[in-house]
């Protein structure tokens, strides 16, 4: 069996990197990646394939910093031409990127099957762009890798029994690298001792729908200025969001460092107090490593962690972010609760692609 894997943002490298290491397992599986280039900064690339462990990618099609449209045009000329040559079995995707959507369809349109990672997720939010990749590449999809029972309810509710679609509760992969890796991240991290990091709040912001819209953006930093004058703030930040952030002049009270591998990012969210973010990947991990999470986003498509009292959503409003940080800080959770499976997702997937 080939599979092609595509990759193209952060997150998607830190769920294959799990689901790459079972398919070497088995010599059955001959595995090609596309990395389409959607993130092109070295730390936020090239340095998750070396410490992370990934094989390095067949084929680079270097496709970034454009809008989504032309970017996913890009990408779809580009995946379909290495289809066609390669002529795999499957190809696989991860989340929902435009490397995700562009995948799915240049491979659908060819008659090549595609299994989606992290199928059935849905914020109900049709303006987030993520959320139109994630509903159109579940429709095209053969083989639907559900993280949880919600996602899984999600594609129920939407008529997919009646498809021609397997789906499958596998848990979630990121639950998988987040074991793997913690081990390896205390070895080999050193960003608390280099940073002096003691008392801190981890803070990530990159989402179009927060860095796009600039009142949103300005409210947001407003928030963390504030915060960050009482106790201290790390914000790993995005290319993008630091070049918004200076073309507006928008004030910074925060502490920005650069994009961070993931066993720093490990590192950081273990020793934090709080995780404040906007990225869905890192909600997860908030709750993988027994953090409470302020979501700068008016919805989630991660649900039970707002349901279950581990994470709060607050939007862009500075009063709101103000309000959930206080309350999340002061918050005791038990965090023992079995929301996402048993850290074997990987084999699960690689298990139903053979069959």
């Amino acid at each position: 069996m080939k599979i092609v894997t595509i990759l193209g943002a952060r997150p998607q490298f830190v769920k294959a990197a799990v689901v790459s290491r079972e398919i070497q397992k088995d010599k059955d599986i001959r595995e090609v990646i596309i990395h389409t280039g959607q993130h092109y900064d070295k730390n936020m690339s090239d340095i998750f394939f070396e410490e992370m462990e990934i094989p390095l990618p067949d084929y680079n099609l270097n496709i970034n910093g454009l809008s989504h449209g032309a970017m996913t045009g890009e990408m779809l000329k580009g995946i379909e031409g290495i289809l066609l040559t390669e002529k795999p079995d499957y190809v696989m995707v991860y989340g929902d990127t435009n490397s995700t959507i562009a995948g799915a369809l240049a491979a659908k349109k060819i008659h090549i099957k595609v299994a989606h990672v992290e199928a059935g997720l849905r914020s109900f939010n049709i303006r987030m762009p993520e959320e139109i990749n994630r509903i159109l590449t579940d429709r095209i999809s053969d083989k639907l890798f559900c993280p949880t029972q919600t996602a899984v309810d999600n594609l129920m509710k939407e008529g997919y029994a009646a498809l021609d679609a397997a789906i499958y509760k596998t848990g979630d992969v990121m639950l998988d690298a987040a074991l793997f890796y913690a081990v390896k991240a205390a070895q080999k991290s050193d960003i608390i001792q280099r940073l002096g990091l003691e008392k801190f709040i981890l803070c990530t912001i990159h989402r179009a729908e927060n860095t796009d819209d600039l009142d949103r953006l300005r409210s947001i930093v407003a928030a963390i200025n504030e915060i960050s004058s009482k106790t201290r703030v790390v914000v790993p930040i995005h290319p993008r969001t630091k070049s918004i952030i200076c073309k507006n002049n928008i004030p910074v009270g925060f502490e920005a460092i650069d994009p961070v591998g993931y066993f720093d990012m490990i590192s950081l969210i273990t020793k934090s107090e709080l995780v404040m973010t906007d990225s869905g990947g890192l909600q997860k991990e908030a709750f993988y490593f027994g953090k409470n999470c302020v979501t700068l986003r008016d919805e989630t498509e991660w649900v039970e962690l707002v349901d279950n009292g581990f994470n709060v959503c607050v939007g862009s409003d500075t009063a709101r972010i103000l309000e959930g940080y206080h309350t999340m800080l002061q918050k005791d959770n038990d965090f023992s609760a079995d929301l996402y499976g048993k850290g074997d997702a990987s084999a699960k997937i690689v298990a139903e692609l053979l069959k």
